[in-house]
């Protein structure tokens, strides 16, 4: 199967829109700049994100400056769902987030992977239903699977995410044209347009159908990277969120769920840093 690269996308704020990108370095934390800042929830505590705050998938971030070794969250400027405009050095950065999503929170760059306190889940309320958690988290009905958790890291049932990094679960999320087009010919009901999925890389190709979910486990060499497929995707609520001028859907899950079990796009990690660009071929390699 033929397939390369057909846009590279990088987020500098957890959840908010950002930068389309034509070439990019990989290193064992992705793409620098991606998901460099986060905001943390000031009332229940713990990093949130759009799962939390719909409202942050409504916002645009770009960075200042390019990453280097000494700054790995340059500063960032925000525009807010009323087209204002906030910034990572404003004085009162803080109040204007928290205006805008209608809940208190804070904004914050990555700390290192030590402050583990920074990066832990608060404790659950009292009474706390997981399974009704889980059935909200994922946008599942009762009718519906949870997916298949025992794929990802078990730190992140401790953790909001891996500390030292603001990723749900892995660097980089890969999806292909062959999908999104598998789901758009599936019903013409929802726009399953690339925003609702927010990945890094989508690879253009010559199959047809959920070819990625065949990925799992594979290497494969993009430019002068290598990535390790680690495991399919399973999508979340804010898949159904509506922003920009994209409605609100529930039934984008719906029909998720019915063509590929609620899964869309293959998570990655960097096994040899490099560097990529659009148009970059994959090639696959033999098992290490």
């Amino acid at each position: 199967m033929k397939a390369s690269i057909k846009a590279l996308y990088r987020y500098p704020v957890k959840s908010m829109g950002g930068d389309n990108l034509d070439h990019t370095a990989l290193t064992k934390n992705g793409i620098p700049g991606d998901r460099c800042w986060t905001v943390k929830d000031e009332e229940r505590g713990g990093i949130k994100g759009g799962k939390r705050f719909p409202q942050l998938m409504d916002m645009h971030a770009v960075l200042e400056h390019e990453p280097d070794t000494l700054t790995l969250s340059p500063p960032v400027a925000i525009t807010l769902p009323d087209q204002s405009h906030t910034h990572s050095t404003d004085p009162n950065v803080n109040q204007a987030l928290s205006a805008a999503i209608g809940s208190p929170v804070s904004l914050w760059p990555l700390l290192s992977a030590d402050q583990l306190e920074h990066y832990r889940r608060p404790p659950n309320p009292e009474n706390f239903d997981q399974m009704a958690y889980f059935r909200a988290l994922f946008a599942r009905t009762d009718d519906e699977p949870l997916p298949d958790l025992s794929a990802f890291p078990e730190e992140l049932f401790i953790y909001e995410s891996s500390p030292g990094t603001y990723f749900d679960a892995f660097p980089l999320l890969i999806m292909t044209t062959a999908s999104l087009n598998a789901m758009a010919a599936a019903t013409a009901e929802s726009n399953f347009d690339v925003r609702r999925f927010r990945p890094n890389i989508i690879l253009d190709t010559d199959a047809d159908g959920f070819v990625e979910n065949s990925w799992v486990g594979k290497r494969l060499q993009l430019g002068s990277a290598i990535l390790q497929i680690n495991a399919i995707c399973p999508r979340c609520v804010m898949t159904t969120h509506g922003f920009a001028d994209l409605p609100k859907d529930p039934r984008v899950m719906r029909h998720l769920v019915q063509q590929n079990e609620g899964n869309l796009g293959v998570y990655a990690s960097i096994e040899q840093s490099g560097n990529i660009k659009l148009g970059d071929q994959v090639e696959w390699l033999a098992p290490s």
